[in-house]
């Protein structure tokens, strides 16, 4: 598995588009729902920055997402022309590689 996750700085009065868009049932994850490979997105807002968000991509490999790209370019397109109206800011933070998941401890016991 891998996840792919980029920071977005969004424009003023244009984060509810962005998180139609990003957020669970959004147009991105239905571009890709029935994509070989394609495992869900999360959208992360900063908690100090309203603007401020991260998406994080789940795939199986690079090479599905990126097929998945060819195979859905005019939607992408699309939706990319729309989303450029929105964002003032755009960086690819990187493509990870999962090694570990995280345990998480219930609440209410210690140690």
């Amino acid at each position: 598995m891998i996840e792919i996750i980029h920071e977005y700085v969004v424009k003023e009065d244009c984060q509810g588009h962005f998180e139609l868009l990003y957020g669970p049932g959004g147009a991105w994850s239905r571009l890709f729902a029935h994509s070989p490979g394609f495992r869900g997105l999360s959208l992360l807002r900063d908690t100090k920055d309203r603007h401020r968000f991260l998406t994080i991509e789940l795939w199986e490999t690079e090479s599905q997402r990126e097929q998945a790209l060819a195979d859905q370019a005019a939607e992408y397109s699309r939706l990319e022309a729309a989303f450029r109206e929105w964002v003032e800011f755009r960086a690819k933070i990187g493509s990870f590689r999962v090694l570990a998941e995280a345990t998480i401890r219930p609440r209410g016991r210690t140690g």
